[in-house]
């Protein structure tokens, strides 16, 4: 199993090297369908993967000057509430029998959410032109606030929707960040968002510690091998693949 988790980390690491996104996407999934780990239990091991493992491009966006730290504080600004609010409803609700079916049908939405948003990333930013000719900038701001509101709740419940689905928001509603800004912008905002949803889930015993630690001993040299990747291969087909993986684990978990 050790070798197993390990092979899973890395796997998921280089795919999230060679695209940019998929984690949370990817090992959800796996942690249901291989390690057999309940929904929940599951949603709250990857919170704790996704915030360990984008900390440190974070950390790297921000001394390149890729993080625009007011669009990051207006996300902020709606994530982190709605997260509190999901945690305290959680608890409220207790462990009754209907959160696994609940968390799980949330999962595979977030999953299908995600993998239109993959195939269609690149259209995003014309969209989001068009939107601009229409949105005052007041306006603007109070939809990204309300953007990272919606991302806080499918984040809570699902572990998804921080990376691919928070880069599409961004793009849309600020289409002339440049690519770097909107990777660094959105890893800046993810950090904080799953860490305090991870933090909440382990309140609740959430979190499988032991594999986690030894997923995370195979993601790091996996981003580390898939970033030099993208050199070599299309990203089309890359895509491609992983918009079908996530459209196929969405609809298995929703079946």
């Amino acid at each position: 199993m050790d070798l197993l988790a390990v092979t899973a980390g890395f796997a998921v690491g280089a795919i999230v090297g060679v695209t940019g996104v998929g984690g949370g996407s990817l090992m959800t999934p796996l942690l249901i369908g291989v390690f057999r780990l309940n929904p929940a239990v599951a949603i709250g091991t990857d919170l704790w993967f996704a915030a360990i493992t984008k900390a440190g491009g974070s950390w790297a966006h921000q001394r390149l000057g890729h993080v625009d730290r007011r669009i990051t504080l207006l996300m902020l600004a709606g994530s982190l509430p709605a997260t509190l609010v999901m945690i305290g409803w959680m608890h409220a609700g207790g462990a009754r029998p209907a959160w696994n079916a609940a968390l799980g049908a949330a999962l595979g939405a977030a999953l299908l959410l995600t993998a239109v948003s993959v195939v269609y990333r690149h259209r995003w930013a014309a969209v989001g032109l068009r939107l601009e000719r229409v949105l005052a900038a007041r306006r603007r701001d109070a939809l990204t606030v309300a953007a990272g509101a919606a991302l806080g709740v499918l984040v809570s419940l699902s572990s998804i929707g921080a990376g691919a689905l928070g880069a599409t928001l961004l793009v849309l509603l600020h289409p002339r960040l440049a690519p770097q800004r909107v990777v660094g912008t959105d890893i800046a905002h993810a950090v904080p968002l799953t860490l305090l949803a991870g933090i909440g889930h382990a309140t609740l015993g959430h979190v499988n510690w032991p594999l986690l630690g030894t997923l995370l001993v195979g993601s790091l040299p996996g981003i580390w091998l898939g970033s030099r990747l993208t050199r070599v291969l299309p990203e089309h087909w890359v895509r491609g693949a992983l918009a079908l993986s996530l459209t196929a684990a969405g609809l298995k978990v929703l079946a």
